[in-house]
């Protein structure tokens, strides 16, 4: 692939997807003018700008520099995706805290010098930070520990 800067390419290509599917999704909005802006005005702004930084970031992959793509680092990936899974499955089953709990230490085993102290310690001041923040300071109506 020549010239090509296949890592710059390949985030460009990403960047124009989301920016193209963020408006076939938002296409049913209104768009309204900018003295009256509709609910669709700032998401399809916001796309174009997306889609004009992919198109950017590809042009300028097409000119740089040689550069493979690199190894796909698999554990990083699978459990920063698990802990999101995670938060999606047990946020309903047991509340704020231990939910906090449990995703902070699945997302920290992604690092290969992380020590099991340390991630707890992280996640239970996480977690209360969660508490505090979400619950007490801006009222949301989430549960903080398990109903039994």
């Amino acid at each position: 692939m020549g010239r090509i800067n296949v890592p710059d390419l390949a985030f460009g290509l990403f960047l124009v997807a989301v920016g193209a599917l963020a408006l076939v999704l938002i296409s049913d909005l209104p768009m309204g003018s900018a003295a009256r802006m509709g609910a669709g005005y700032v998401p399809r702004a916001l796309a174009v700008i997306i889609i004009l930084f992919g198109l950017g970031l590809g042009g300028r992959a097409l000119v740089a520099a040689h550069l493979a793509f690199p190894r796909i680092a698999w554990r990083p990936l699978l459990l920063i995706a698990g802990a999101v899974g995670l938060f999606a499955l047990l946020l309903p089953r047991l509340g704020l805290a231990l939910t906090s709990v449990a995703v902070v230490i699945t997302a920290g085993f992604a690092s290969h010098d992380v020590r099991l102290r340390e991630n707890i310690v992280v996640a239970l001041a996480l977690a209360a930070f969660a508490v505090v923040l979400f619950v007490s300071a801006l009222g949301l109506p989430l549960a903080i520990w398990p109903a039994f």
